[in-house]
Order: C-alpha cells, then sequence, then structure tokens
C-alpha cells in the first residue's frame, strides 16, 4: 500500500477544475492507498484572509471534501494548521532551498506579474511548504494537476537535496498520479487557462452554484462568430468549452456539436444551453449534500478532531525522525 498526500487552499469553494482534476481520483485513492487529504490553511495566508474569511474557508472546503464523497474512516482528512510538525520540515528544508531556484518558479513569476503588491516571502517558498505537506507523511503519489508538476518536481530536488546532503535514503521521490495516461487540466469559461477561483468568479463552476449561477456563467462563456471552413482547428476558447463538454455531458451530446462544428453549421447558443442543462445535472447531487452537512457541525467537528489525531502520528515519528537525522540529538 503506497502513500499518497494532498491538499486544496482554504480559500472556500472547491469546482469543476478540483474535482475533475484531483478529487475525483480520491474516491479510488482512498480505498487502494493510505491517503493524506489536508485543508491548505497557511497557504491561504499569502493573500492575507481575514481571520473569519480563514475560518469559514476551511470549514467550507472540509464540507465540500465530504459532500464529494471522501470518506475519514477510510482516509486522513485534517487541517494543515492542526499539525505543526509542518512548519518546522517547512523550515528545515528551507535551509536547503535557494533564492534563485525559487525565483524560477513559473506559479511565483505569474503572481508577482499579476499581484505586484503583494510580492511576500511565503509566495516564494511556496514550493518548499508543499514539499513539506508532500514529505511530511513521506508520500509515494501526488495526484496533481498538470500546473503543478513543477511543483512537485521541486518536492523531488529538496528530498534528493536533503538525502544526499545527510547520506540517507529517508525520503522517496513522490510522483504524480491519476488513473489516467495524462495529468488533468479543466480549462476556465474565460476563454483560456485553467479554472479556478483566483481567475475570476466568472471563470470557474463551483460545486454549490445554484442553477441560475451556473446557467448565467456557461451563457456567458468566451465564443467567437463560429467556423468559416469544414473541419476548422478550434480557437482556444471554443476548445475549452467542448472540454467541458466531455466531462459533464453525454458521449452522443458531444459528438453532435463535434459534427456541427465541423460542417460549419454549430450554434454556440445551443450548445451553451445543452452544457449548462448538463452541468446543472452533475452539480445538482454535490450542491444537495453540502447544504445537508453546514447544519451538522457536530459532525464537522468530529471529522477535523479524528483527521488531526491520524495526521499527527504520522507527522510526529517523521519530524522526530528528521531531526536526528539532521543532528538535532540529547547532549
Amino acid at each position: 500500500m503506497e502513500t499518497v498526500v494532498s491538499g486544496i487552499r482554504s480559500t472556500g469553494n472547491l469546482h469543476l477544475g478540483n474535482y475533475f482534476g484531483a478529487i475525483k481520483n480520491f474516491l479510488r485513492m482512498q480505498d487502494e492507498n493510505k491517503c493524506y487529504f489536508f485543508v491548505a490553511d497557511y497557504h491561504s495566508l499569502t493573500t492575507h484572509p481575514t481571520p473569519e474569511n480563514l475560518m469559514n474557508g476551511v470549514r467550507q472546503v472540509i464540507i465540500e471534501y465530504l459532500a464529494c464523497g471522501l470518506d475519514p474512516e477510510k482516509c486522513t482528512l485534517y487541517v494543515q494548521s492542526d499539525v505543526p510538525q509542518v512548519t518546522e520540515l517547512y523550515l528545515l528544508l528551507n535551509m536547503n532551498a535557494y533564492v534563485g531556484e525559487l525565483e524560477r518558479c513559473t506559479s511565483f513569476k505569474e503572481k508577482i506579474r499579476k499581484h505586484p503588491e503583494n510580492i511576500n516571502a511565503g509566495l516564494l517558498t511556496y514550493p518548499t511548504l508543499m514539499a513539506a505537506d508532500i514529505l511530511l507523511h513521506r508520500a509515494n503519489k501526488v495526484p496533481v494537476g498538470k500546473d503543478q508538476e513543477q511543483h512537485l518536481e521541486m518536492t523531488r530536488t529538496f528530498g534528493n537535496r536533503f538525502n544526499r546532503m545527510y547520506n540517507t535514503e529517508y525520503f522517496a521521490e513522490p510522483t504524480a498520479f491519476n488513473f489516467g495516461t495524462q495529468l488533468v487540466k479543466v480549462p476556465g469559461l474565460d476563454g483560456s487557462g485553467k479554472m479556478g477561483k483566483s481567475e475570476g468568479e466568472g471563470n470557474a463552476i463551483f460545486l454549490n452554484d445554484i442553477e441560475q449561477v451556473i446557467t448565467k456563467k456557461i451563457m456567458r462563456a468566451v465564443t467567437d462568430s463560429g467556423p468559416t471552413e469544414p473541419n476548422q482547428p478550434k480557437p482556444e476558447a471554443i476548445q475549452n468549452i467542448f472540454t467541458i463538454m466531455k466531462l459533464v455531458s453525454k458521449a452522443d451530446t458531444l459528438e453532435h456539436f463535434e459534427n456541427a462544428y465541423n460542417n460549419c453549421t454549430i450554434r454556440y447558443g445551443d450548445m451553451k444551453k445543452q452544457l449548462a442543462q448538463d452541468m446543472n445535472h452533475f452539480v445538482a447531487p454535490f450542491r444537495e449534500r453540502i447544504w445537508e452537512l453546514q447544519s451538522n457541525n457536530a459532525y464537522i467537528r468530529s471529522v477535523i478532531k479524528m483527521g488531526k489525531e491520524k495526521a499527527l502520528e504520522s507527522a510526529t515519528k517523521t519530524v522526530k525522525e528528521v531531526r536526528e537525522i539532521v543532528g538535532f540529538r540529547e547532549i
């Protein structure tokens, strides 16, 4: 049995990209592996949430994880800040992480381009904290989206560097993991990039969105004037809509609109209406379960307490052993 670790930032609602990028696979992983799934509230501090938003975001992500089908009896579902050992491992790894390699991280360069007023040290060392999250439980597998591959590669770099420096084989090399041949990247509705809350509310379909909101978002999705010749390659914005339809619609529905595009008879309005209908059908069970869990505070508290206890057992062992390897021993 292999160890799997994955986390989602505690910035509130989960979206379609979260589900297809990772959570869908979690449901199988928890039956076949030793899994640690956590809410990354430390990571969210790079955007300076208010105390109320931080707390509410953590609770909401736990609820939505559960609504998606994660079973706290089968896996370890915990809050990152409930396990202080992650910050100690983060510090130890930072001592052997170099500014140049952190500055070259694609996500860091993108963040400072978009938010030049908020270039904080947490953003720079984000990959080191992510590495600590993974190495804390000595994971073998990490379910990540295409955009997170570089961070996982940096985790391997930090783990291997630690092994070389201290002449040990303590940390294994975690690998990207899903059940397909390629890592999943769900596109957004804005015509480019990926689906994500940071790209704007209208870019993502959230699992607790009501029907009217979902329909409104999809009907506003970016399109063009349509193909001008048969079998014309699709622009990125159009391909994005087809990619999303492939995730939630029936195969014959997708085939119908593929044929319509290829013979230049497609009506994007009709396609969006069908996609909105299929999306609402897909999201409805998640939304209903989320609403049900939101009123069950006692159960949510018990899930968080159970996850903390299970995560601490693994984390305490790892940090104790790492401290001994580094040289923190009784004199």
